[in-house]
């Protein structure tokens, strides 16, 4: 016959055994979302820092400026302006929380660099030939052929190069985020058409 006391004894181990496997699995799923909520966040950094990289290398892409850009200038690509460079380092940008540029890297959430320089891949002169430059109702195409006529007969006459050049140029952004120190690289070429003047300077290493 057993004893009433043995079987309270046994009842509370097997209730203690049952309160450690619950512990042991409340502890392992909070884990699991501990865990699952710091790859989201550094997902969603990571994703935030490449769209920044991305705007800064659009941002060069479509500068204006025939005198400050990345084919003129590409050790200072991004103009000096209000809230440009970022500390003053040239090639630098400093986006806060709201992707608006800012001037010190104090209030930045991303600091972008454009690392290495933009550079120029390969060029070549546009022919006269060609007819992407047939039509002289664009000034684009008209500046292929102005002051071709020089002192000593027609610039381009025996190679029939024209004054423009197809130039292939590569741009890479390097966004840091300041809180969580993720990083992301885009690297992006864009076809453009420059002077053989600046195919000569830019191009020619």
């Amino acid at each position: 016959m057993i004893k009433m006391r043995s079987q309270q004894g046994a009842t509370l181990v097997i209730a203690l055994i049952m309160l450690v496997l619950l512990t042991l699995f409340a502890v392992s799923a909070l884990n699991t979302s501990t865990t699952n909520l710091k790859v989201v966040g550094n997902m969603q950094a990571r994703s935030e820092a490449l769209n920044a990289a991305q705007q800064t290398v659009e941002t060069v892409i479509s500068m204006t400026d025939p005198n400050i850009n990345f084919i003129k200038t590409p050790a200072n690509a991004i103009p000096d302006s209000a809230n440009s460079p970022c500390d003053g380092i040239p090639n630098t940008l400093c986006v806060d929380a709201a992707g608006s540029i800012v001037k010190n890297s104090a209030t930045a959430l991303y600091t972008i660099k454009l690392d290495p320089k933009p550079a120029c891949v390969k060029a070549e002169p546009i022919k006269t030939t060609d007819p992407r430059i047939s039509d002289f109702s664009k000034k684009e195409n008209r500046d292929c052929f102005t002051q071709q006529q020089q002192q000593h007969g027609i610039a381009g006459a025996v190679t029939a190069d024209s004054l423009c050049a197809d130039a292939v140029w590569e741009i890479t952004a390097e966004s840091v985020a300041a809180l969580s120190g993720a990083k992301a690289t885009v690297t992006q070429g864009v076809g453009i058409r420059i002077s053989t003047d600046d195919m000569a300077t830019a191009c020619s290493s």
